[in-house]
């Protein structure tokens, strides 16, 4: 009997019903040993030898694993492909004490029939360079964690920590934000020209004077705007000249982790770590390959099926005559692994509603669409330029058509082309004026970082790497550095902000993305078997170790978290300074303890300025705005005596469309998420996750919500209405 280890038990499931008669296919539960929680774990003075434990959740499953390895005559550990699964095969081998002549390491990018089989025929030992390099990460990040992390806890707030990743993503978004605060505005001014021919109508757009364009937002004011509407008052439109392009669009590349994540938010609105949920369950099932990958590298066995699938679903004319390659960008890709698409391109999506659920169904459709259109034709489009001369002025009129479709034809209607048609124009052609349409406009600053975009951001810097963008996304989010605001945005939390300057001026390494974008070379070159990682550690955490000594002497946790006033405690006389608390920031003695005299500031002044006056109904004495967990809130001046509290709703003046009754108001969930609910709850559970606006949907009459994009859309999710946001 042979024995075949994986990670989950859906995996192993699948894998046995393709293996039958001859092995036994079990789960570890993914990973069976780790650094103790309680202490270092690293024992920096040898070599940074790690003490690993078997976690007590594993126990069990590993005195399973050990019974069936006893009376295994082969091992095959079958765990992921990547650094991550060869290092749990290696901690398997330890456990289990495997003789090496026992142990085979065998990896399959798909779990189909034909897959495994071809890697049970060809197994391989467990490359320990690829183990030494997930090690490597492990220890970097905990050496960072423990040395750091207690830092904080003095010199800022308890219960905070730092991760050597998750950190300058941490970074990036609070840069964002600043770039966002320190961004004015620049005002400029659009002419549009509404112009006909033979009744048909078209818009072009103020292009050039006296033969020279204009430069982006040249025309700055209303003045310079009037004076042009002037000059154009008795112009005559006619046609200088015409020209005609044919442009080709190719279709992008099969998805890669990040990728897919950007996709799958934009699309289908999932967060990274629910697409990576999704992808590894119906990896997992037998319906896509691994989804941990940084290649776009398709296997030729896969061109060849989703050439017969084009053919037959689309027709010849979509199939390329060979398949088309693409070349990995990402840095520090792993070429020998193919990028995520259909186990069978002939399983078409809507063949998987019986065996999954409509959310992997979604997932699916798009990881299908991707890697078919990747193997199509290009798209071909019909490009008119008409310039048009008007007086001294010159207007430009765009149009494009599309002659071919090509890839677009898979990838659906939201890929499709916008298509602007322009009437049959030919140079000396008088035009019909309509009127002239002025718009003023001004410069926006750059967008928050959505979870698409600081994916995106993060691998183009070279930080992290597949299996570790969720994750990032998911840490900063819980420990309360980042939240997302009700534009599903990122934007940091005062104490985010406040840790990231801490990090960025006494521990700029740390938080450096060369620096950190370089250590993830370092370890690639530990994976190759091109450096060593002991060394690589010992560079990193000697200068490291001595400036966490360096700092705990130097910094003073008053320094970090006060800032001056220059204003004196109504009770005492000292000066009044704004402390960080863990629920925000506020004024208070700096004289405390011996004066505890506190004032709220920003949001919750202005409560306490709205709510001033209103007394405790148990005990009669004023009620003052306080802060929690889940916001302001209203609590007697009486306490600990009193203990009454009164909940402080933020209404955004929309009414409960479900019980008719109540208000819709801003709440904020437990991990700090910003949603909308009835005042009414639990007597009505109506919710929302982004902003109701008040207006009913034209289509289903359910209330409709801020979208991303500066969009508007029905916050029925089987509707499919969306609309732009005109005001703003």
């Amino acid at each position: 009997m042979n024995l075949v280890i994986v990670e989950s038990p859906a995996k192993a499931k699948t894998i046995q019903k393709y293996l039958g008669k001859g092995f036994i296919v079990k789960s570890s539960y993914g990973h069976v040993r780790d650094l103790p929680k309680s202490k270092l774990g690293v024992d920096v003075e040898n070599d940074f030898e790690p003490k690993y434990v078997i976690p007590v959740k594993a126990r069990p499953h590993i005195k399973e694993l050990q019974a069936a390895a006893k009376k295994a005559d082969i091992i095959y550990f079958a765990t992921d492909e990547d650094r991550e699964g060869e290092a749990i095969a290696w901690h398997l081998a330890e456990i289990l004490k495997v003789k090496p002549s026992k142990a085979k390491r065998i990896t399959f990018a798909e779990i189909t029939k034909s897959a495994i089989q071809k890697a049970i025929d060809n197994p391989r030992e467990i490359n320990q360079p690829l183990v030494d390099a997930q090690q490597s990460r492990r220890i970097l990040d905990r050496l960072v964690g423990y040395e750091l992390s207690p830092l904080l806890w003095k010199k800022v707030r308890r219960g905070l920590s730092a991760g050597r990743v998750q950190s300058v993503a941490v970074r990036l978004i609070v840069e964002r934000e600043e770039e966002i605060k320190a961004f004015k505005p620049q005002e400029y001014w659009t002419v549009d020209a509404h112009l006909a021919k033979e009744n048909t109508e078209f818009t072009a757009y103020l292009y050039a004077k006296d033969g020279k364009a204009f430069k982006k937002l040249e025309i700055e004011t209303k003045e310079q705007t009037e004076k042009v509407l002037t000059e154009l008052q008795d112009a005559s439109y006619v046609v200088t000249d015409v020209a005609k392009k044919e442009r080709k669009r190719t279709p992008p590349p099969p998805f890669t982790t990040s990728t897919l994540q950007q996709a799958a938010y934009n699309q289908l609105g999932f967060s990274s770590k629910r697409t990576m949920m999704l992808a590894q369950q119906l990896y997992e099932n037998g319906h896509i390959t691994y989804m941990r990958t940084d290649s776009v590298n398709l296997a030729a066995e896969a061109t060849a099926k989703a050439k017969e699938t084009i053919e037959q679903t689309f027709g010849k004319e979509y199939a390329l005559p060979s398949p088309r390659f693409y070349k990995t960008k990402s840095k520090g890709a792993q070429e020998a692994h193919e990028a995520i698409r259909p186990t069978d391109p002939a399983r078409l999506p809507e063949t998987l509603a019986s065996e999954v659920e409509p959310s992997h169904i979604k997932l699916y459709r798009l990881i299908w669409q991707r890697m078919v259109a990747s193997q199509m034709t290009e798209a071909r489009l019909e490009q008119t330029s008409a310039d048009i001369s008007a007086g001294t002025y010159t207007f430009r009129a765009i149009g494009t058509t599309v002659v071919f479709d090509g890839f677009v034809r898979a990838l659906g209607e939201k890929a499709a082309f916008k298509e602007t048609v322009l009437p049959p124009l030919e140079k000396d052609d008088s035009l019909a004026f309509r009127k002239l349409q002025h718009e003023q406009h001004f410069t926006q600053p750059p967008a928050r970082y959505s979870e698409a975009t600081l994916v995106k951001a993060l691998e183009e810097h070279g930080i992290g790497r597949p299996s570790t963008y969720a994750p990032i996304i998911d840490t900063i989010q819980r420990r309360e550095y980042v939240v997302k605001n009700d534009e599903k945005r990122l934007a940091p939390t005062e104490i985010g902000t406040l840790v990231n300057g801490v990090l960025t001026e006494h521990f700029p390494n740390i938080v450096d993305i060369a620096f950190t974008a370089a250590m993830e070379e370092d370890l690639d070159e530990v994976a190759s078997g091109n450096k060593q990682w002991q060394p690589l550690m010992k560079e990193f955490y000697d200068p490291f170790h001595k400036q966490i000594k360096t700092k705990d002497k130097e910094l003073k946790k008053s320094d970090i978290t006060e800032e001056k006033t220059g204003e004196k405690c109504p009770d005492c006389g000292n000066e009044l300074v704004i402390k960080l608390g863990r629920f925000g920031k506020f004024k208070a003695c700096s004289n405390y303890p011996d004066c505890k005299h506190t004032e709220p500031i920003g949001e919750e002044k202005e409560l306490q300025q709205e709510h001033t006056g209103e007394m405790c109904p148990d005990c009669g004495k004023p009620l003052v705005v306080k802060r929690g967990r889940f916001g302001p809130f209203l609590g007697c001046s009486g306490y600990p005596d009193c203990k009454h509290i009164k909940k402080i709703e933020k209404e955004i003046g929309v009414n409960c469309p479900k019980c008719g009754e109540g208000k819709i108001i801003e709440k904020r969930s437990r991990r700090g998420k910003i949603f909308f609910a009835c005042n009414r709850y639990p007597k009505c559970e109506n919710a929302y996750w982004s902003k109701p606006n008040g207006e009913k949907c034209p289509t289903c009459d359910s209330l409709l919500v801020y979208g991303a994009k500066n969009t508007i859309r029905c916050s029925n999710k089987e509707c499919k209405f969306t609309k732009e946001n005109e005001q703003d």
